[in-house]
């Protein structure tokens, strides 16, 4: 498997995975995406459907990853998947919500977000290339809440590695930005950024389009821009699929809650590898710049100023960065058409497929969507908790709201976590009129002494910090 850029680079020269694992952007500003989707035939999807998640994990990479000996990459796979890190071997389990209604649950990691699934891994890939090649490397990352924690979490102590994650200044909820804030390990430098999500994120995209700064100070990412985290995440939906399905073959929908497109992307993914997934239901809150695309297959992101705060505050994203790969696939895999698209995006603020021929790709993709406000999230916590006994978070309830509006009778509907409900107390106190549980080793997290830079939306000021502490 070798990996070329959605806007042509590598194109004469595909790479491997270690090469774009350590990457980031590739040279030209695109995002590394396999040359093609494995496919897998009816008797390999037959023959995955008893395997435990670590050997599942080991069959679906073994097919993205071929660069590693498949002992190591095994090895690999084992130590991230344990139950002492993820609650039990089946790491990600599934839950009836309601007759035909399922909950994956993929929160259960130390950081009690859907993103360790990926960064754990990732923080071993780190590991395990850099330490073959004999590299370091400087982790510069933008959250909007989990990415940064899971993130922090999987790097904590790795040998030859530092990690730069820049936040929104006062957009977190107090406990994600204790669980980020409050690390005192020297590895980790969190960097509070006046703005919003989008403002971190166009920071990270410039400071790793300057080639220069990118090679000096060996900048790589842990953003959904890296391709390892998306493959990662494409293991649990065969998971789900083969939890729910009543005989593989038979089909199944998802419900995502999506901010950067990278959680959905990776069922996008899983689907077009031949796994039988009908329709992805893509669930916004407030900032529903995907809903209208899917909608009315417009694509235009908000200024910072029109990116509204939300008591969902992980998808308080106005430009979704995977959005890019899906569009690779929309236009036929043609880089020269993506880069017009978004040569367009930044001179006009947007583009439209409708009366495209790419339109009846995004209608066969299989997406639909919608969109979930704060009375919705109350709403639907207050319903789940009542009906189903169950506590779920507010991004999750936007993903379960929007995936009951596209059920259809006979169709299992997968609805997939985002985070334990722990993790916006606030929130769950507004629905429910009680505090969530939480696990006993985060009781006194925001009495932790916290630790962060307070800087400008500007990125030299950022450089400036990364070559002071790199």
């Amino acid at each position: 498997m070798r990996y070329v850029s959605t806007r042509g680079a590598w194109t004469d020269d595909p790479q491997p995975f270690s090469a774009i694992l350590l990457e980031g952007l590739a040279p030209d500003g695109g995002l590394a995406m396999p040359q093609s989707y494995p496919r897998l035939a009816a008797g390999e999807l037959a023959a995955l459907a008893p395997l435990g998640y670590r050997e599942l994990a080991f069959a679906v990479l073994s097919r993205f990853i071929t660069d590693i000996p498949a002992a190591d990459l095994k090895a690999l796979i084992d130590r991230t998947y344990t139950a002492a890190t993820f609650g039990s071997d089946d790491i990600t389990p599934v839950s009836l919500l309601a007759p035909g209604l399922h909950l994956l649950h993929v929160s259960n990691g130390p950081t009690l977000a859907f993103k360790d699934i990926a960064l754990q891994l990732l923080g071993n890939l780190f590991e395990y290339v850099l330490a073959k090649e004999g590299r370091e490397l400087n982790i510069l990352g933008a959250t909007s809440g989990d990415t940064g924690s899971s993130a922090e979490y999987a790097m904590r102590g790795k040998r030859g590695i530092r990690v730069f994650m820049l936040s929104p200044q006062g957009r977190m909820s107090p406990f994600q930005q204790a669980q980020m804030y409050s690390l005192p390990d020297p590895n980790i430098h969190n960097l509070a950024i006046d703005g919003v999500f989008d403002d971190c994120q166009d920071i990270v995209k410039a400071v790793s389009g300057d080639a220069e700064f990118k090679a000096r100070w060996k900048i790589g990412t842990v953003n959904s821009i890296n391709w390892a985290r998306v493959a990662a995440q494409v293991v649990y939906y065969f998971k789900g699929y083969f939890a729910v399905a009543r005989a593989v073959g038979d089909p199944v929908d998802f419900a995502v809650p999506s901010g950067n497109f990278g959680n959905i992307l990776a069922g996008h993914v899983a689907k077009s590898m031949g796994l039988p997934i009908r329709r992805l239901v893509l669930a916004t809150n407030e900032n529903d710049v995907l809903d209208e695309f899917f909608r009315s297959l417009r694509y235009r992101p908000r200024g910072t100023a029109e990116t509204h705060a939300t008591s969902s505050p992980s998808m308080d994203i106005s430009k979704a960065s995977n959005f890019e790969r899906y569009v690779f696939d929309v236009v036929g895999r043609d880089p020269a058409v993506v880069r017009a698209l978004w040569q367009r995006l930044d001179r006009e603020g947007g583009f439209d497929l409708s009366g495209t021929p790419y339109a009846a790709n995004v209608a066969a993709s299989g997406f639909v969507s919608g969109m979930s406000t704060h009375a919705d999230r109350l709403a639907t916590i207050r319903d789940v908790a009542a009906q189903c006994g169950v506590v779920v978070d507010p991004h999750t309830a936007d993903g379960i709201k929007v995936g009951r509006e596209h059920r259809q009778d006979g169709v299992p509907l997968v609805c997939i976590e985002t985070a334990l409900p722990a993790k916006f107390a606030a929130t769950i106190h507004e629905a429910l009129g009680r505090d969530p549980g939480r696990p006993s080793a985060y009781a006194d997290l925001e009495l932790r002494p916290q630790r962060c830079e307070r800087l400008p939306a500007d990125a030299a000021q950022v450089k400036a910090f990364i070559a002071a502490h790199a």
